[in-house]
């Protein structure tokens, strides 16, 4: 299949949607301490693919979600995953001095104003969520599960698992398991936020998304680990080849290219027959395992 004129439409106006919400829900730069709210505003804005956005929106039509609930969904998701690469790209973690085309927030700031911007980010994601006038028991639950992504059950735990993998060499179970924390978890809580606006899930809807992202999850960070080694930077937005460099294990340097590439495939189709149970409705989700799967940066 491949991706229609009419979900890239629909990609850039919730694209947009998202960007005119950051916008208004981060700090003013007229707001003390203004270096700091520009830092945020700077590295928040203006940037990205926004593919965890795009997912809170693509589940809430599972189950016609109301727009402003998703859209807080989304800011909020997208703050803590900003939050994270300021915080990955510090000299003490990936040193790195690109992302999304430009000088990373250490590079362009300093690495103390890097650090509260993570910092001050993650607050902010959880005031937008919190602030929502959506049910008080799923405004709740997904405030507990975006944090449970974010920690050391997930995110967290993902990267410092990365952290201490540099040089050593990981079976494909091990890599798998830090990107299904590191990468995938959320990617998990973006599709079980847009879930959760709209109803508290059955089991059966439950199953069926949680095997739907694990299988982006991993497919997400398979990609990234090719592109690592056949995009360059200025396609990326980010340094090309840093992995191999850094001496990362990845997908790439465990099964080979070619390997690697059918790999992604095979989750491609296990994510979109995860969505089979929910009809026409989760098209938008299938285009976005299909965007993440095949796209070039």
């Amino acid at each position: 299949m491949t991706v229609s004129q009419n979900f890239n439409d629909w990609m850039l106006s919730n694209q947009r949607a998202i960007e005119d919400a950051l916008s208004s829900y981060l700090p003013s730069v007229q707001q003390v301490p203004a270096r700091l709210h520009e830092a945020m505003r700077y590295t928040a804005l203006d940037g990205g693919k926004r593919v965890r956005p795009l997912l809170v929106f693509a589940a809430g039509a599972l189950f016609d979600v109301d727009a402003g609930l998703l859209t807080r969904a989304a800011a909020a998701v997208e703050m803590i995953h900003v939050y994270s690469l300021v915080h990955d790209d510090m000299p003490c973690m990936d040193d790195d001095a690109l992302r999304r085309g430009k000088p990373t927030v250490h590079v362009k700031y300093d690495e103390a104003t890097a650090l509260l911007v993570g910092d001050a980010l993650q607050a902010q994601a959880f005031t937008v969520l919190s602030e929502g006038n959506g049910d008080a028991v799923r405004t709740l639950a997904m405030i507990r599960l975006l944090a449970q992504a974010a920690g050391s059950a997930g995110m967290c735990g993902g990267q410092a698992i990365d952290l201490a993998s540099v040089g050593k060499s990981l079976s494909l179970p091990e890599l798998e398991q830090m990107h299904r924390l590191k990468t995938g978890a959320l990617l998990r809580a973006s599709v079980f936020l847009g879930a959760l606006c709209g109803k508290m899930l059955e089991p059966g809807e439950e199953a069926a998304l949680d095997a739907y992202a694990n299988a982006i999850g991993l497919a997400f960070q398979v990609v990234d680990d090719i592109l690592d080694v056949t995009a360059d930077s200025s396609t990326l937005g980010k340094t090309a080849g840093k992995d191999a460099a850094d001496n990362k294990p990845t997908y790439v340097s465990i099964l080979g290219l070619d390997a690697s590439r059918q790999m992604a495939e095979k989750l491609l189709e296990q994510a979109q027959s995860a969505l089979l149970p929910f009809g026409s409705k989760a098209e938008r989700l299938n285009q976005i395992a299909e965007l993440i799967v095949h796209r070039n940066a």
